[in-house]
């Protein structure tokens, strides 16, 4: 029987992903650059896999101001982030899972500071049982150590589980830690491949918790 849900966070419960690129998109256009997708797509759902600075400077062949581009970026996600709302479904689930007795927590390879914060901005932070975040691991998704400290925090076992990401990096980490994964991607990651997940939703909103439950194998909730 699945005991709990496990939630991403930049991208399935608030689009921060969005955000993040665009910020960078507008800063490489007014350095006369282009940043694509798919070389943006590395950083997505993980950390440390790329390093905008270095690719920038690269394509100029030349040395940037990176404290200036750091504030700027900054001042731009905030205010991209700012503006969004939670994702449609998300307040459901954690609703429904709260209802049911399932235990919810979050893995995310972002830094707590950053999880913990945008989650009590939102008014969320008490849903969650636990969360574990880039600065508990060694290694980030795709590797899967952030779900395995996840599950432990919360006293489940892999296949007591189901995981919701929206990247291929988030994906792989929660099938490599055993976990039933559902990809729900957002706008950005709609263009990557994420047919490996277990099932795939356009959004939460479109499938009610109950229903998705029993969709995993085993499971009669």
């Amino acid at each position: 029987m699945i005991q709990a849900v496990l939630f991403d966070f930049d991208g399935l419960i608030l689009d921060t992903e969005g955000a993040a690129f665009r910020a960078w998109q507008e800063i490489y256009n007014e350095h006369g650059s282009s940043l694509p997708l798919s070389v943006w797509a590395q950083a997505i759902g993980t950390s440390d896999a790329f390093d905008p600075y270095s690719y920038l400077e690269g394509q100029l062949g030349r040395p940037v101001d990176r404290e200036a581009v750091r504030v700027r970026y900054r001042q731009r996600t905030t205010e991209l982030i700012e503006a969004q709302a939670i994702l449609p479904g998300v307040v459901q689930y954690i609703a429904t899972a709260g209802r049911l007795g399932l235990k919810l927590g979050v893995a995310s390879s972002s830094s707590r500071e950053w999880v913990t914060g945008h989650l009590a901005r939102l008014g969320l932070a008490d849903a969650f049982v636990a969360v574990k975040c880039s600065d508990d691991v060694r290694l980030t998704k795709p590797d899967p150590q952030v779900y395995h400290l996840l599950l432990a925090a919360l006293g489940s076992l892999a296949h007591q589980a189901v995981a919701l990401e929206d990247s291929p990096n988030g994906v792989m980490a929660a099938q490599r830690a055993g976990v039933f994964c559902v990809a729900v991607p957002n706008p950005l990651t709609r263009q990557l491949p994420l047919d490996q997940a277990d099932l795939r939703l356009a959004s939460l909103a479109d499938m009610p918790l109950e229903q998705l439950l029993l969709s995993v194998p085993g499971n009669r909730q």
